[in-house]
């Protein structure tokens, strides 16, 4: 069985707590408690507002064919993008009812359920959106992520080699990978799999801002500074500093109450 999670790696997991989230959905959208997206991408509030014309439009698409899976995929997938994750939820739901066969939707259906925090059900309905015979590597990284989530960290990291024997060095595989190791507090091999990360994509925020955090775990505040700064205007750089310490500071504080 694998290991559960250890006192000393508590910390650690709480500032992580929906880091993973975010790589089941592939977007930068979940909030301030989310350490990626309180360093890396787009607000809720700003992704909301960006989306909305679109969103009306697909709301009106989906109300008069609520039972054409693209439509439905479309439109759940729009809705946890804005932040709308239990009606995501509810639709891919209502969707893969009349679908149990489409593999779309039940992928969807479960980075939907993750985004919402029932990861033991999200696991399972990705289990069935792909087989062995014809493995999707995002698929694996997803139910990694899932794993991760459930502390079930050693199974995870078997999900996230798989997915590397289809895709080497594949990024986004690679940044989840890099937060398994997080989660067990191996932070000098964290930073060494979120190294190879981001020398694959410099330019992937997500990416930018887990190395940063592993760094900033270690006291390395300065080099995490630098990559947070990245291509950012001032304000924002220093808004992401300023969260980034914040979240340092959490850490800092949980240790000293043990």
């Amino acid at each position: 069985m694998p290991k559960r999670l250890s006192v000393a790696s508590r910390p650690a997991r709480y500032l992580f707590s929906a880091l993973l989230i975010l790589a089941l959905g592939g977007c930068q959208t979940t909030g301030i408690e989310d350490i990626t997206g309180a360093l890396g991408g787009k607000s809720d509030a700003a992704s909301k507002a960006d989306a909305k014309p679109d969103m009306d439009a697909l709301r009106e698409r989906y109300r008069a064919k609520p039972s054409d899976p693209n439509i439905a995929l479309e439109y759940g997938k729009a809705l946890r993008e804005t932040g709308q994750r239990a009606q995501a939820v509810a639709v891919l739901e209502q969707a893969v009812l009349g679908h149990p066969s489409n593999k779309a939707l039940l992928a969807g259906y479960g980075r939907a359920l993750a985004d919402n925090g029932n990861f033991q059900q999200a696991f399972d309905v990705l289990s069935r959106a792909h087989s062995p015979e014809d493995p999707d590597w995002r698929i694996l990284s997803a139910q990694g992520a899932a794993l991760d989530q459930l502390g079930r960290n050693e199974e995870a990291q078997q999900y996230y080699a798989t997915a590397l024997k289809i895709v080497p060095d594949e990024p986004q595989v690679l940044s989840n990978l890099g937060l398994s190791y997080v989660l067990q507090n191996n932070l000098p091999k964290a930073e060494q799999v979120l190294g190879r990360a981001y020398q694959r994509n410099q330019n992937d925020a997500r990416v930018r801002a887990n190395l940063a955090l592993v760094l900033g775990l270690q006291g390395r505040e300065a080099e995490a500074e630098i990559l947070v700064k990245a291509d950012l205007p001032p304000d924002q750089a220093a808004a992401k500093i300023a969260a980034l310490r914040q979240l340092l500071a959490k850490k800092q504080q949980q240790r000293a109450s043990k």
